[in-house]
């Protein structure tokens, strides 16, 4: 939401919220504890370790967390700040709209979690890196805040710092069942964490193909935005997803592959990122492979410099702001060539608006779009 900067001089209105909502993470402890509740902690510790887990590392982590968010409450309290603390379950809409701003404790996944249920694009959201040792935070105020949110929150209060606006991504569904509830990842997780699709094990399989062809199909916006992408794919990953795909009302194409991946600026430098970027060693090859095949090419093959300069500037070229109202795509495993859809270059080759339509003829149908750790179902009949 903002960076501070106690030499930032262009004015800017100070910002003194009066009530401040603390989303905290689940720490690995607290996870395991909630997983298992019926265990002792000798029982606890005896499971960890069949599974290869360190406790005494997990309860170390634990506190250097707790520590941090307790600081940041301190802080809040201290500046008069009425602060309301709350796990990802007790996240909702009551207590978003309760709050003049939310601070985040843990990490970029803690703070991409609260963005995506905000609904208010003036609801500034803070983010805290609980145990900046061990992740970098890009999402979260500078690591030196961690230990001294207090220095922040005066920065605020004192308008030297700037807001950062960055874009999200909308999904609607239109299929037989897109007002079902959605499977909230965690929860999954905690229920076995081996099979996180475990309520989708066939229990669909049994019904006609002809009773989901003649629902009705429904149309809905989903409740969450997702501030670094949307993944959607098959909940079985060994399956093959077929859809037609088209950007900016653009002619449709008929693809198979893998998944499907749709980021915005912030989720660039991300999952999108690490599909698409080259190794210098890529570019070399290129660069022999070239002068090999063109008659009268000399790309420099062996210079270092030069290919460490394609290199870079063909990644950079992955990346884009995220204030941008654009997005990118990119197919995962594809099966049937289909370029990239954003950077590379072209500005206008970024979509507003992407199109998926499943392909599918099984009788039944287990693609999921995955965001924000939120998985719906789409069961979509061509």
């Amino acid at each position: 939401m903002s960076s501070t900067d106690p030499h930032f001089t262009e004015p800017i209105e100070p910002f003194r919220p009066k009530k401040a909502l603390v989303l905290t993470k689940f720490s690995r402890y607290e996870f395991e504890k909630k997983r298992n509740p019926d265990l002792n902690e000798e029982q606890l510790i005896a499971s960890l370790s069949s599974r290869g887990s360190d406790y005494q590392k997990l309860i170390s982590h634990h506190n250097i967390h707790k520590q941090n968010r307790d600081h940041i409450i301190e802080c809040l309290t201290a500046s008069g700040i009425e602060t309301k603390v709350v796990n990802r379950t007790e996240y909702n809409d009551n207590n978003i709209d309760w709050a003049d701003v939310i601070v985040t404790s843990g990490g970029d996944g803690t703070f991409l979690m609260a963005a995506s249920k905000v609904n208010n694009r003036n609801k500034p959201l803070i983010g805290v890196n609980s145990d900046p040792k061990r992740s970098v935070g890009h999402l979260c105020l500078p690591i030196r805040y961690s230990n001294d949110f207090g220095s922040a929150l005066r920065l605020f209060s004192e308008g030297k710092f700037k807001w950062k606006y960055r874009q999200r991504i909308r999904v609607t569904l239109e299929s037989e069942n897109a007002n079902e509830e959605p499977l909230e990842l965690h929860e999954q997780q905690l229920k076995c964490l081996e099979n996180r699709f475990l309520d989708m094990d066939g229990s669909h399989e049994s019904m006609p193909h002809n009773e989901t062809k003649n629902q009705k199909r429904e149309k809905r916006i989903l409740p969450y935005k997702a501030l670094n992408e949307v993944f959607v794919g098959e909940s079985i990953s060994s399956r093959v997803s077929y859809y037609e795909f088209s950007a900016n009302d653009k002619k449709k194409a008929k693809l198979k592959s893998s998944g499907l991946t749709v980021c915005t600026g912030t989720g660039s430098t991300s999952w999108f990122f690490n599909i698409n970027k080259v190794t210098p060693q890529c570019v070399q090859s290129l660069f022999q492979i070239i002068n090999a095949e063109i008659n009268g090419q000399t790309l420099p093959e062996n210079d270092s410099k030069a290919i460490e300069r394609v290199t870079e500037k063909f990644n950079n070229s992955l990346i884009f702001d995220p204030s941008e109202a654009s997005m990118a795509a990119d197919f995962i495993e594809k099966t049937v060539w289909f370029p990239t859809v954003g950077p590379k270059g072209n500005r206008n080759d970024f979509p507003e608006v992407i199109q998926l339509k499943t392909r599918s003829t099984a009788s039944v149908d287990n693609r999921r779009v995955v965001y924000q750790s939120v998985s719906n179902p789409l069961l979509v009949r061509p």
